[in-house]
């Protein structure tokens, strides 16, 4: 959704309506997404006194409600119109970001009413509830582009998917992105032990198995543990290894919702739960190391990611013994080549003594993430040496 940046209004909706009903219901999707309307009976008066002054006894009456303070119908970063308000908006400047929002799904005239107040759409409670409350929320957490997200799964077991997707959010967040690193693979032991942080403070996945409809992004970020200057959602030491499908993704759009980048870790099988996170990601990375058996896992794998993923690509680990090249491994994948990574030697080590993949930044991993990150993000991001 687009519309003219907050002005005095900040994060609040405007809702202009004399439905009383439709009130009751527009101020409870209000109160569920956080947020403190406006409320006009008509298109309140703009700051230079044009665009259609509210009546006399409209948005500053007795009412208990909510009320108008010092809002315009310009300055408001969204606009909900009840159907009985249409005709009084008529006329008003047109802008983005309002919405007809009403209840009689047989009216035929609606739409009409929706082009001659300039409406992006045409909103029908109850069905519209789920959608509406995204939109308000949208609007209290300054939601803007969303995050980057890449996917890192491994071709086959022990290709080194979760140390590159570590190192990719290490990278990010050292080149000043706001980063939020996700492990979506239960069985992987854990991406707060490879940052070295399984005792950090913060939820965990199980925390948000029971999360339906829309997880606020601010309070997610919050919550998390953050560890080497971004955030990381991981799993417990429990026995819960299972997160629903509508607990994904609810908690992997809230990630994305404030802009940066977002990295998640995922497991070589899937399920639905991790269809749902595949169908929220920009681009998936494959690591496939650099052998035939490798190669013919990978080809499996890839099948299922590419049911629900948008973009797949190859990322060859390590040389082969036979000579295989990567461009043919890429190849017989049928996915580009994002690039090659060597294995590093004496990585584990570091790891065990608390160093995460990719700090040291003269390393061939970190050299390998900071390119990927500079094509990825544009030529202006800067990396850190």
């Amino acid at each position: 959704m687009t519309g003219p940046a907050a002005g005095p209004a900040g994060g609040r909706p405007l809702i202009i309506t004399e439905d009383p009903r439709l009130l009751d219901d527009l101020l409870r999707l209000c109160a569920a997404a956080g947020a403190d309307p406006h409320v006009h009976h008509a298109v309140p008066e703009r700051s230079d006194g044009t665009a259609g002054a509210a009546r006399e006894g409209d948005a500053e009456g007795g009412s208990s409600r909510p009320r108008g303070g010092n809002v315009g119908w310009d300055s408001a970063p969204l606009v909900l119109v009840g159907d009985d308000a249409a005709r009084r908006v008529r006329g008003a400047p047109r802008r983005d970001g309002v919405f007809l929002v009403g209840r009689d799904l047989d009216d035929p005239l609606v739409w009409q009413r929706a082009v001659e107040i300039g409406a992006e759409e045409v909103l029908r409670l109850p069905e519209a509830e789920s959608s509406l409350v995204d939109r308000i929320a949208d609007v209290v957490e300054g939601a803007g582009r969303p995050a980057l997200a890449v996917g890192v799964i491994g071709g086959s077991g022990g290709a080194g998917a979760s140390t590159l997707a570590c190192a990719l959010a290490v990278r990010a967040a050292r080149a000043g992105e706001r980063t939020i690193l996700i492990d979506g693979d239960p069985l992987g032991g854990g991406m707060d032990v490879l940052l070295g942080g399984e005792g950090a403070q913060g939820l965990r996945w199980p925390d948000f198995a029971k999360s339906r409809g829309r997880v606020g992004a601010g309070a997610l970020e919050e919550s998390l543990p953050e560890l080497h200057a971004l955030r990381v959602l991981s799993w417990d030491r429990g026995d819960r290894v299972v997160v629903p499908p509508a607990a994904m993704r609810s908690v992997v759009a809230a990630a994305r919702r404030r802009g940066g980048v977002v990295v998640v870790d995922l497991p070589r099988r899937v399920d639905e739960a991790v269809a749902e996170v595949l169908a929220q990601l920009d681009l998936v990375l494959m690591v496939v190391p650099c052998e035939l058996r490798a190669v013919a896992a990978a080809g499996r794998v890839a099948a299922g990611v590419r049911m629900a993923a948008r973009d797949v690509r190859v990322v060859v680990r390590g040389r082969s013994p036979a000579g295989l090249d990567p461009e043919a491994v890429a190849g017989l994948l049928g996915a580009p080549l994002a690039g090659e990574v060597p294995v590093e030697v004496g990585l584990p080590g570091r790891v065990a003594e608390g160093e995460p993949p990719g700090a040291q930044g003269r390393s061939a991993l970190a050299r390998f993430c900071d390119g990927f990150w500079q094509r990825a993000l544009g030529p202006a991001q800067g990396v850190p040496a």
